[in-house]
């Protein structure tokens, strides 16, 4: 029935009651699933009105950030020759298909030492990361798979000497690879720094209530009625502050300098990021950019970059998170072109140089990949491979520069 969940007075909106009530009435219209709590709906609820936008956010790095492993979720190869990661003529770790799902195996002299299944994939678009459960805990598996090198590697910063299946993987992790997972609370004669987790209450992927806050009370109110075409009860990105734009995406672009004061999990589209971190956080100050690596800190890079100082962007500008468009240059730099206009002061001096080129790719000269100095992995044949990832820290690098222009003349 009409206005069953939602309390209408006056034609004003009383947000208070209108959550106590509606939320309410939920007891009785369905029973709670989202492990969040009774505010959210779950992602699936979004699709019924909202089915092209999650069809295409499925394919994103965003939604992939952490999923079951599967066969279909895991890129590295099980085949008989490819399966194995080398550490040296003592040590290695065999990945292995079974029926009851993907392993990875330490071997020690010829001899199986231990053995764990892939239960959770962190990751995938540079490269990806495999995390167990024993218990309540999770755990970081030995090997990862890096795309750069099409093959299996020791994982970021294991020791290259011996096998270690006792990483353990906190609440962080999850904070930026997940929407949400419980914790639990430890035995008081368990060991204070090992981190239970209720596994029922994993939910993969970064999903739509991450970032435009719970939306049962949208759902309840737009189903009930639904001639109303202005979004209620949701945060959409456009109508945030500059600041708490930023702030939303920071939340996990922003690498790990700070600790958290308060739980990530419960930031929400609106909230200021300072009052979740031990350290105030001001993106709009420019930062040091030699002190920060690619990974991670894209928040502070971009408020260190004379584009955003002299100007009104912000992440959304460039990025549309609803869109799988990683990797397009061309897209990217036609976005450039919408400040940086031929016409302009603005226009980039090497033009004439680089010709026509210029309008299909600004990010390489202005944003080049660099390596990361927190990640390093190693191929099995014991060679360091470079983490690459495209710095935010727009700006002109000469040495890019000529590489273009060598390019360009030899082409």
């Amino acid at each position: 029935m009409r206005g069953k969940r939602i309390i209408l007075f006056s034609g004003i909106f009383l947000l208070p009651l209108i959550l106590i009530f509606s939320q309410c009435s939920n007891l009785f219209d369905k029973e709670d699933t989202d492990p969040r709590g009774s505010l959210y709906a779950g992602d699936k609820a979004c699709i019924k009105c909202h089915s092209d936008v999650y069809k295409s956010y499925l394919h994103t790095a965003h939604f992939q950030s952490t999923r079951d492993a599967a066969d279909s979720t895991v890129q590295g190869d099980f085949s008989a020759g490819h399966n194995s990661f080398t550490f040296n003529d003592n040590l290695k770790v065999v990945m292995e298909k079974r029926s009851g799902g993907l392993y990875q195996a330490g071997y020690v002299n010829g001899k199986k030492q231990q053995e764990q299944r892939m239960d959770i994939v962190f990751g995938g678009v540079k490269a990806e990361t495999y995390l167990y459960w024993k218990d309540s805990t999770t755990y970081q598996l030995p090997i990862s798979y890096f795309k750069r090198l099409h093959n299996w590697t020791n994982s970021p910063g294991y020791d290259t000497t011996r096998i270690d299946f006792g990483r353990m993987i906190g609440k962080r992790c999850f904070e930026c690879h997940s929407s949400y997972i419980k914790q639990l609370p430890s035995p008081q004669q368990s060991l204070a720094s090992v981190v239970k987790f209720d596994q029922a209450t994993l939910i993969n992927g970064i999903d739509c209530e991450r970032c435009h806050g719970p939306a049962a009370n949208h759902v309840n109110f737009h189903t009930d009625y639904p001639e109303k075409k202005k979004a209620r009860y949701i945060a959409k990105y456009a109508s945030l502050s500059r600041q708490q734009k930023i702030d939303m995406c920071a939340s996990c672009h922003s690498g790990n300098g700070s600790m958290p004061v308060r739980p990530m999990f419960a930031f929400k589209p609106g909230d200021t990021l300072a009052n979740f971190l031990e350290t105030e956080y001001y993106p709009t100050v420019r930062a040091d950019a030699t002190q920060l690596d690619v990974h991670g800190n894209q928040s502070q890079m971009l408020g260190a970059s004379k584009c955003y100082v002299q100007s009104k962007m912000d992440c959304g500008t460039c990025h549309n998170t609803h869109v799988k468009d990683r990797g397009n240059v061309a897209l990217y730099s036609q976005r450039c072109m919408n400040c940086h206009k031929a016409d302009g002061h603005n226009f980039c001096k090497m033009a004439s140089k680089i010709g026509v080129s210029i309008k299909n790719n600004c990010v390489d000269c202005h944003m080049p990949q660099r390596p990361s100095t927190i990640i390093a992995v190693q191929s099995a044949q014991g060679r360091a491979a470079p983490y690459f990832v495209r710095t935010h820290r727009i700006a002109v690098y000469p040495q890019e520069v000529e590489k273009v222009l060598s390019y360009l003349n030899k082409n």
